[in-house]
């Protein structure tokens, strides 16, 4: 933080930021940012999480009383989550928003400072809180769309809110809007799925951010496989250009990847982190994520045919051990197989509750013993080429985080070499 305050402030004389600034609000302020980093990531009642931030917020801003709202586009409705030192505020607190509030609200670059002349502006009066308690209002916005508010009260001595104040709550209000975002989709994830997956899928080119954004969301219930749909799919569109696909079909193959384990919002998440074997029923629940992702999938219409195939498949193995289905060899279409192997290689490179992390060297070589029996060698031989380039640094974008890398080109030839040894071997042992 230290540093962060001195990179900021380095162009200006020490004296002058202590005579120009209130210098002990601008470090609380990063003091709340640092405290809300861990709060926000936090496996708890969101009540508590919101109650937390609205501390912060208080603190920041030097506000007396404060509330924060969520927002439902769909009845176009501002909805309490949590309030502090209001002496009559309902609970929950609803405020229905004309179309024009929710544009004014929508078109705010920051704070507004609110008076007798501006309530109306950009909050109805038809709830069941009187806009008038509301000294100041932050619009809560993630890429320009709305998704709930800060409102605050009185300041001690009935004090204005000032800049120093009004900056700090957009300083942190950026936070908040993603936490009220993440909350909003995490609580109806399951039931609203299909929904929201249908409404990504409407969008003419099926914008990459909005999928990833909506990638994270799934992911981010787990706590051990955070970023690992994001990889998943990096991985297999990087594998697809290395067996040479258009590039425009390898980007769809990354789009289809993103989604592979959506059927993931079913699952109990202290499966996730039980360190030991899962019993029969906790394995039946897990394998049933690709029968529930593909139901899923089903219901919404993508501009890729072979999303449902790769959420349904990605667990089969080309000897007819994998699941649900149980499909063997050509069975499995080509773009199954090479989401299969990335996500298996994401999965061994990643820490998980019941086992270490796999070096990438140890992964590849637990690969090439199980190809082909239950991975396609090719695919495999693909990952093996951009794993290569990643070692010798002619990989544009890297393939690996730096610092999973751990092999030179020579221990990749190595590896290739071995490859293409265990799939002589078992040709020629094939009747």
């Amino acid at each position: 933080m230290l540093t962060l305050l001195r990179s900021g402030f380095s162009h200006v004389p020490p004296r002058e930021v202590l005579q120009g600034t209130d210098f002990k609000k601008i470090l609380k302020t990063f003091e709340a940012l640092t405290d809300l980093g861990p709060e926000l990531t936090a496996d708890h009642d969101f009540r508590q999480t919101a109650r937390t931030m609205l501390t912060a917020i208080m603190e920041a801003a030097g506000a007396r009383e404060a509330a924060l709202f969520s927002f439902d586009e769909r009845r176009s409705l501002l909805t309490s989550v949590d309030a502090q030192g209001f002496a009559l505020m309902p609970d929950p607190s609803v405020i229905p928003l004309l179309p024009r509030h929710q544009h004014t609200l929508t078109a705010a670059s920051g704070p507004i400072v609110l008076n007798s002349s501006t309530h109306d502006v950009f909050l109805s009066s038809n709830g069941n809180v009187a806009p008038e308690l509301f000294k100041c209002l932050c619009p809560l916005k993630v890429r320009g769309k709305l998704t709930g508010a800060i409102a605050l009260g009185r300041r001690a001595g009935d004090a204005l809110y000032e800049e120093d104040a009004l900056d700090a709550l957009k300083m942190l209000s950026h936070y908040i809007a993603l936490a009220i975002q993440n909350h909003t989709l995490g609580q109806t994830l399951a039931q609203r799925v299909s929904e929201n997956l249908r409404l990504v899928a409407s969008l003419h080119g099926f914008y990459d951010n909005a999928l990833e954004a909506f990638t994270t969301a799934i992911d981010v219930k787990h706590v051990n496989i955070h970023g690992h749909s994001l990889r998943v799919g990096r991985y297999s569109q990087a594998i697809g250009e290395a067996m040479g696909m258009n590039p425009n079909d390898a980007a769809s193959l990354r789009s289809a990847a993103y989604l592979h384990d959506i059927g993931m919002v079913a699952v109990d998440r202290r499966l996730f982190e039980k360190p030991s074997e899962l019993d029969q029923n906790e394995y039946r629940e897990m394998r049933d994520h690709t029968v529930v992702g593909h139901q899923i999938v089903s219901q919404v219409q993508f501009p890729w045919p072979q999303i449902p195939e790769i959420v349904r498949w990605h667990h089969e193995r080309a000897d007819g051990s994998g699941y649900p289905d149980g499909l063997h060899g050509d069975e499995i279409p080509q773009a199954v197989r090479i989401v299969a192997l990335a996500e298996t290689f994401d999965a061994m490179t990643s820490e998980r509750a019941y086992r270490d992390r796999l070096s990438v060297g140890a992964a590849l070589q637990e690969l090439i013993r199980l190809a082909p029996q239950k991975y396609d060698p090719e695919v495999l031989h693909a990952l093996l080429i951009q794993v290569r380039r990643d070692a010798i640094g002619t990989n544009r974008l890297p393939l690996l985080d730096p610092t999973m890398m751990n092999l030179s080109a020579v221990d990749v030839d190595q590896l290739a070499s071995n490859l293409q040894q265990r799939v002589k071997q078992s040709n020629s042992s094939t009747p």
